[in-house]
């Protein structure tokens, strides 16, 4: 027998150094485990549960209501144009609550799967980014509470609202890059574990969520628009809101040029690091 064959003579091959095409390629042929995961990840948030997919709509709800409450009517901050305080913060709602939650169990994925991932090989990415699957489902079920909350103030959606689909594809590729950093370090420093709610609660108060990013200073726009999740948030209110939002164009570019920026390093690590995971997780 030969000792140096090909690598065309095996259905799949192992490399320690991996390109982003061979990465491709790898999801492309495990496809099927991705389905598999998210399908499993969406089993164990709802089953044995008493509110089940209620959850989902609790959690923005009663912070709308609170953030209305303590921002619009105490704190006395405007709301954009005719639009009501409730739906502007709402409207926040539902990309951070994706992120947040995508975020946290993406970046705790990789060691909450210690046992598959030491037993046998499959691209390590599809951990993290599975879990985008079932928070999407909660997104999907904000939306159509948002909606009825637009119905109950009579209040219609902006014909910007078809540039939504856009903005949901940003914040898609910011939570993969910031899961793809965490998840890979969270392997190796176990404390970064403490790290992410610390980022999480305070990412809630600097963004954008219970106020419009209007009420900050315009000298210090830029330097608040490199929190990526601010172009996001102004993008979800004016496509629902619509022209009663004066957009900062130059936030969102600021919000592209991050995510790219911080997506393609955060790949490039996780594939570097990977090879170690099975040994040090």
């Amino acid at each position: 027998m030969k000792e140096n064959l090909s690598q065309e003579k095996f259905d799949l091959v192992i490399s320690a150094d991996k390109s982003f095409g061979n990465a491709a390629r790898e999801l492309f042929e495990f496809r099927e485990l991705f389905y598999i995961l998210a399908w499993r990840d969406f089993k164990v948030r709802y089953k044995q549960t008493i509110i089940g997919a209620l959850w989902a709509l609790l959690r923005p709800l009663l912070t709308m209501v609170i953030f209305t409450v303590i921002f619009g009517k105490i704190a006395g901050l405007p709301s954009p144009g005719d639009a009501p305080y409730a739906i502007m913060v709402f409207a926040a709602m539902l990309p951070w609550y994706f992120f947040s939650s995508s975020f946290q169990e993406g970046s705790n994925a990789l060691v909450a799967s210690a046992n598959m991932i030491s037993k046998v090989y499959f691209p390590r990415i599809i951990v993290p980014v599975s879990s985008l699957f079932v928070n999407f489902v909660d997104f999907l079920i904000s939306c159509g509470v948002l909606a009825l909350i637009m119905v109950f103030y009579q209040f219609s959606p902006s014909e910007n609202i078809i540039y939504l689909p856009l903005f949901v594809i940003l914040l898609a590729l910011f939570t993969v890059a910031l899961s793809l950093w965490m998840s890979a370090l969270n392997v190796q420093y176990r404390d970064v574990r403490y790290v992410v709610p610390f980022i999480v609660q305070l990412g809630l108060y600097v963004s954008p969520v219970g106020f419009a990013s209007s009420v900050v200073a315009n000298d210090w726009r830029v330097l608040y628009s490199l929190n990526p999740m601010v172009g996001v948030i102004d993008g979800f209110r004016w496509c629902v809101i619509g022209g009663d939002i004066s957009f900062y164009w130059p936030g969102l570019w600021l919000s592209l040029v991050i995510t790219a920026f911080l997506l393609v390093t955060g790949c490039l690590f996780f594939l570097k690091t990977e090879r170690k995971f099975a040994d040090v997780i």
